[in-house]
Formats: C-alpha cells, structure tokens, sequence
C-alpha cells in the first residue's frame, strides 16, 4: 500500500482540515501526526483549545484517516520518529504549511513532497482555526526596511525610516513569526473583530499604549501598532524616540498592487519560546545609519517601482539589522536564503527573526511560497 504522512496542530478540527485530509487520502492510506500539546505551546506561546488526546479521538474517526500519532518531539520538526516509525512514500503539507526544513527532510529520506493548495470544499466557506477563534478583520503587519529604528536605543544613532505595510488575514500566519500577531492579539481585546471609526494615528497611539502600560521593560515598537491601524504602505520617521515624528501613508492600487505581485514568504516555524534576539547585540552608529540609508533607498525603488533597486534596498536593511542584532539568524536560516538567492533579487526575516517566514523579492513567482494581500484603504474610515 501507499502510505501517505501529514503533520500539524489540527486544533478545533473544522472543514479546512477536513478537505485538505480528504485530499491527501486520495493519494494513498493516510497517517496523521499531530503536535503534543507541550509543544504547541512551546512554538505558538499557547496551549491548544482542544487537547491532545481529543484531537487524536476526532482525527481517528474520520473515514479518510487510517491512523494517528502524537508526535514524541519538539519544534517544528516534531515528527521525526513518527516519520522514522511510519516509513511513508508521500508527506503532504498545505501551502502555509511548507518549510524547506521539511521538504529537505523528504529529499534525505527519499519520501515524494506534495504541497496543496487551500481549497475548500464545493459550496462551504474557506477555513482556518484563526477564523474560527474569533471572525476577526484586523490585519497583520509586515515590515520591509528600517526595522530597529523604532527604538530610540537604536535611533539615537541615526533617525531614520521603518517601512510597513498592513495584511489582510487572508493567512493562518504562525504566531512569534514577526507578523506583529501579538500587537494583533492586543487590538481583537480592545476591539474584538475590526478597527473602529476613529482618527488612525489617535487608534494606533492606543492599542500602543495598550500593549505597553506603565512599568513595561521592553517597550514593542510602535510600528507594530501602526503597521497594524494604517492601511497600505507607511513610512515611519523615527528620531530617538518611541513614536515617530511623522507617519506618510501610501495607498495608491498601482503601488499596493506591484508590491503584492514581488513579495513571496517562506515558512520557517515559529520562534521557540527560549529565543532572545536581544542576546549579543553590537549596536552602533555606522550600522544605524547603514540602516536608515537602506530604508530610504527602499521607499524610493518601491515609490519608481523599481525591482532590482528595491531587492538591493531590502538585502542591505535586513544585513544592517544582522550586523546590530546577530541573533536574528542561525545556520539554518542562512542555509534557506542561499537556496532562493539565486532566483530572488532580495529577502529578509520578518519582525526580529529566528523564526517566522523569509520574505523574498521576486518579479517571477517561488514555488510553495506565500504571497500576501495588501489592505486597502479601511472603509469604514
């Protein structure tokens, strides 16, 4: 027989997980590894709603399922002994599924990788279990240069530029992946399912507040709260403080839309919980200012649309960030990036790194990558 292994949380089990099992039965008898609840709670910051043994129990009654395991261990390549045990001829992974961890795996084992695409079953609605916790509106954030800058720490010395742009949840993005899901946390508390009317620069100092009260000892930067609120792309002016001294806000379709069509994210996992990127920083002004120049540089190739200035302006942010905070990559990261450098024209970590997705510049589309939508201006403001 053909033995077909998939892997992941599979928390409040909903159609989505349904269809994408249901299709990867059809290639062979299907075995089901999902994370310890320990685990989950090591990558994600929290426990599963549904414990691991319910979740095992609802998985095995499945008509497409032919049997479960709980993966013995830990990370986001949890499954190796379960893969070991298992011995399939075919992983299957969803396409925020994928990492290359797990497609480099396949290849040292000789297992066949199949990535599919998110596709709901005839007549019901797309799901995910973010969607289902709360049917929440309120985007993510990614930042594309500058990133640093919003700490007057590192802004003391050079002022300069954070760029961000606000995501739709279009995604089931990983929690600690630098896709601002905390701030996002922080904003479905005080806002429950969208951002309200209201003066944006008035709603982002806010939910800034919100995530910071008084006796915070590390403030999150404000780009976060911003990148969050204002749709479109910003560019925020940072001058050794917390808040940027000036917030310009691009929402023209043409830019938004040419953004969109040259960004690709690869999954990497979410951080372990142990992760600290301020462990070993070097932050100086030479670096500082290398940083502020690149930010600059990438605003004006993204404004002129121009693809090979703004993968040169993002390669040059995210190594004056390296430079500073070193803990942003290991080996393993590094690894990644060498196997897309040649196809991409430039990349970088999401949020603080050691974890979450590469985001690449490309003109030509990455298999198995990601790709994100753009908020448009919120109508409701």
């Amino acid at each position: 027989m053909t033995k077909v292994f998939v892997t992941g949380c599979f928390d409040m089990l909903h159609s989505g997980h349904v269809a994408f099992l249901s299709e990867a039965a059809q290639f062979g008898d299907l075995f089901v590894c999902i994370g310890s609840d320990e685990n989950v709670k090591n990558l994600k910051g929290r426990y599963p709603v549904t414990n691991q043994h319910e979740r095992k129990y609802m998985l095995e009654a499945l008509a497409c399922v032919h049997r479960v395991y709980i993966n013995s261990g830990k990370g986001i390549i949890d499954f190796e002994n379960e893969l070991r045990e298992v011995s399939p001829h075919i992983f299957i992974v969803n396409e925020d599924g994928h990492t290359p961890g797990k497609e480099k795996l396949c290849a040292e084992k000789s297992i066949e990788y199949k990535v599919l695409q998110r596709i709901p079953h005839t007549g019901l609605p797309a799901r995910s279990t973010t969607t289902l916790r709360t049917e929440c509106t309120i985007p993510f954030r990614i930042d594309l240069a500058g990133g640093w800058l919003d700490q007057p720490y590192v802004s003391k010395y050079a002022h300069g530029n954070v760029l961000t742009i606000s995501i739709e949840p279009t995604i089931e993005f990983n929690d600690r992946s630098g896709m601002s899901s905390s701030t996002r946390r922080k904003a479905i508390e005080l806002w429950k399912t969208d951002i309200p009317i209201a003066e944006k620069e008035q709603l982002a100092k806010i939910l800034f507040s919100y995530e910071n009260p008084p006796g915070t000892v590390q403030v999150s930067g404000s780009q976060d709260s911003i990148g969050i609120v204002f749709p479109g792309l910003n560019r925020l002016h940072y001058n050794n403080n917390y808040w940027p001294d000036e917030i310009e806000t691009v929402t023209d379709e043409n830019i938004l839309s040419w953004l969109e069509s040259h960004l690709y994210l690869i999954t990497l996992g979410p951080r372990v919980s142990s992760y600290n990127v301020l462990e070993n920083t070097r932050i100086n002004k030479k670096d500082a200012e290398a940083l502020a120049r690149a930010s600059e540089k990438c605003w004006n190739a993204i404004l002129a649309m121009d693809a090979t200035k703004f993968g040169e302006a993002t390669k040059e942010s995210f190594q004056a960030q390296v430079a500073m905070f070193p803990n942003m990559v290991d080996n393993e990261i590094l690894k990644t990036i060498q196997q897309y450098s040649d196809k991409t024209l430039g990349w970088k970590l999401s949020g603080a790194g050691g974890g979450g997705y590469l985001i690449f510049v490309s003109p030509k589309p990455l298999e198995n990558a990601l790709q994100i939508k753009i908020r448009r201006e919120n109508l409701k403001m």
